[in-house]
């Protein structure tokens, strides 16, 4: 029998030497790509079982690379798994015709079920194949003595139809909960939204999170995770009943789609997954761990046009519930402000696509005064804004920015300040001369792309700038899970050349812990304190504190929201170096003539001090 051969393709060596050795003791036969380009040479001459692909890799991606597969005959039926370290790209991958996903960082036990499911399904397939072959050749040798071999000949006809069965079951349902799966789900859901306007069923659609699921999978091991979906699945099919479709999505999420147009009859049993997920308690060992759930319910009709759509809805209900505390049912009406929103949410979406297609976003910036330093150039802050065609008019970033963060395009939108800022320094040599430092804002979400500081790189390279001239502002924010490998990118683009700033300091989650674990050369104080201080003992407290710390660690303070000269002096007075605010300067578009003025403001700045 052919050994089952997997392809690995990752551009790093790191994870395939992990699954080299996760993949060992299951005697698989194991070739490797380091890029998209590369598995597809290899492709020419091999025609694996089973892919593990990265999502994220130079030149073409992971859906990139399973799109062009799945168009070719060879490798429309071969399973592919996604490996990828964000829960975003799951529905994704799914999208674009993946079959299975692992998460990053490697679990091996989840590889292991991973892969041990597909081969095992592969060789059934073998075995029916084999089957099917020896069948027809029995048949043909056997045709005189039909009467004899009536009875071994239907035995062998229903073993073949057990297998087909069994391998339809396994395309259609989830192999951890037993219900159905993504695939199935789409299925029903389309075939339910296509029925003439005569026969139109009404439904729900009932999202249920788990909100302990993690704390089991990484506490107790992969097998207790599965045991807990398989236990929620059954408790959600004894719940809703036969009427009801059930199918697990991905990680702890599953979805009920229920035939009614009652919505009192949604509700009752959205209430009652809710009250017995509230009771419900997971045994493992000697521990036992309080599961409880967040339900969304969005009615289908015929107003919906397409599965996404139910999903997008869905998400979004869901997602304001977690927002507000979860644990709770949530409702989507076209009557409440939450429909409007969604909307509004989805119009965004478009939009800030478009804007990166067409280049709609503008650079303003916002310069930066010395009140107690000594400035050999002018200081800025380049601040993105969005101008809109259709109102011809300047947005600020209050009005998209949540959108960029809600659908993962905030990378994409700091990769363009980078871009646009080296952009300006080159093409006007006289003002780069004059600019001392431009401070750029990475979010969370630009810092963990593992390509960020190749992507500087790239850039200073290509527009001829200093990089000495840049500084790379970072919020405190609970969003920056991963410190070690935060810390490590922030390091990288120091020794580029570039300085790293705390920006809004004192505001966030992790405080005083981010000057020990993130290699920081300025600390920017949040502008909340300058609208108290004059009239709070705490904000001032809290300032000092900032200040005594800083000059420990001999970093330079800069203070936002300067809006009047009495600010001014009171915090040159403290010792801070430097300040940024209305009264020095109101944001403008990045251009020479508005760089050229703020030679002015230096100077008066300066006389200042």
């Amino acid at each position: 029998m052919k050994a089952f051969t997997v392809l690995i393709v990752d551009d790093v060596p790191d994870n395939i030497d992990v699954l080299r050795k996760v993949l060992a003791p299951l005697d698989c036969k194991v070739s490797v790509a380091t890029s998209a380009e590369r598995a597809l040479s290899i492709l020419e001459q091999l025609e694996p079982e089973l892919m593990l692909l990265d999502v994220m890799m130079p030149g073409m991606s992971g859906f990139d690379l399973c799109s062009l597969l799945r168009k070719d005959p060879r490798f429309k039926e071969t399973p592919i798994i996604f490996v990828t370290g964000r829960t975003d790209d799951i529905s994704q991958g799914f999208a674009v015709g993946g079959n299975d996903y692992i998460t990053k960082p490697i679990n091996t036990d989840e590889v292991i079920a991973r892969v041990t499911h597909h081969k095992e399904r592969h060789q059934m397939m073998q075995q029916l194949r084999s089957l099917n072959s020896e069948l027809e050749e029995r048949v043909r040798q056997r045709t005189a003595e039909l009467v004899t071999t009536n009875k071994l000949l239907r035995e062998e006809i229903n073993e073949r139809r057990y297998m087909q069965d069994r391998l339809k079951y396994l395309a259609d349902h989830d192999f951890v909960s037993r219900t159905h799966n993504r695939k199935a789900l789409e299925y029903f859901v389309v075939e339910l939204i296509s029925q003439p306007q005569d026969n139109f069923q009404d439904a729900y659609y009932l999202s249920v999170d788990l909100s302990r699921f993690r704390v089991v999978n990484e506490s107790c091991g992969l097998i207790a995770g599965d045991e807990l979906l398989s236990e929620a699945a059954e408790l959600i099919s004894l719940i809703v009943g036969s009427n009801a479709f059930v199918a697990r999505l991905s990680g702890d999420s599953f979805a009920v789609v229920y035939p009614t147009d009652d919505c009192s009859v949604a509700s009752s049993i959205a209430n009652q997954l809710h009250e017995e997920f509230s009771r419900f308690r997971f045994f493992w060992g000697e521990r036992h761990f309080d599961i409880s759930a967040t339900l969304a319910v969005v009615k289908i009709d015929q107003s919906l046009t397409s599965f996404d759509q139910v999903l997008m809805m869905a998400d979004e209900v869901m997602f304001s519930a977690k927002r507000a505390g979860g644990q709770c049912v949530s409702y989507f009406s076209d009557d409440n402000e939450q429909a409007n929103k969604q909307n509004a949410r989805q119009n965004w979406a478009l939009r800030l696509i478009d804007a990166l297609k067409y280049d709609h976003f503008r650079v303003y910036f916002q310069q930066i005064c010395p009140l107690n330093a000594q400035s050999n150039g002018i200081r800025m802050e380049t601040l993105v804004r969005l101008y809109a065609p259709d109102q011809e008019k300047i947005l600020f970033p209050d009005s998209f920015l949540f959108a960029a963060e809600r659908y993962q395009l905030i990378a994409d939108i700091d990769r363009w300040m980078i871009r646009k800022v080296c952009e300006f320094l080159r093409d006007h040599p006289v003002q780069q001369q004059l600019i001392e430092q431009v401070a750029l804002n990475l979010s969370a979400t630009t810092l963990r792309d593992a390509h960020l500081v190749d992507y500087i790189q790239d850039v200073l390279e290509k527009y001829s700038v200093n990089p000495r001239k840049l500084c790379f502002e970072v919020t405190e924010t609970e969003q920056i899970i991963h410190v070690s490998q935060t810390s490590s990118i922030l390091e990288q683009i120091k020794q580029l050349g570039c300085s790293i700033a705390i920006d809004d300091f004192g505001s966030g989650y992790s405080s005083f812990s981010y000057l020990r674990d993130f290699p920081f050369d300025h600390i920017k104080i949040d502008g909340i304190f300058a609208r108290e201080i004059e009239h709070s003992d705490a904000s001032m407290a809290m300032v000092q504190s900032i200040l005594d710390v800083a000059k420990k660690l001999n970093k330079p303070c800069v203070v936002e929201f300067v809006e009047n000269q009495g600010l001014a002096d009171l915090y040159q007075s403290m010792g801070i170096e430097w300040g940024q605010g209305y009264h020095f300067h109101k944001p403008e578009p990045l251009n020479a003539a508005n760089v050229d003025l703020c030679l002015t403001r230096a100077k008066v700045c300066e006389e200042s001090n």
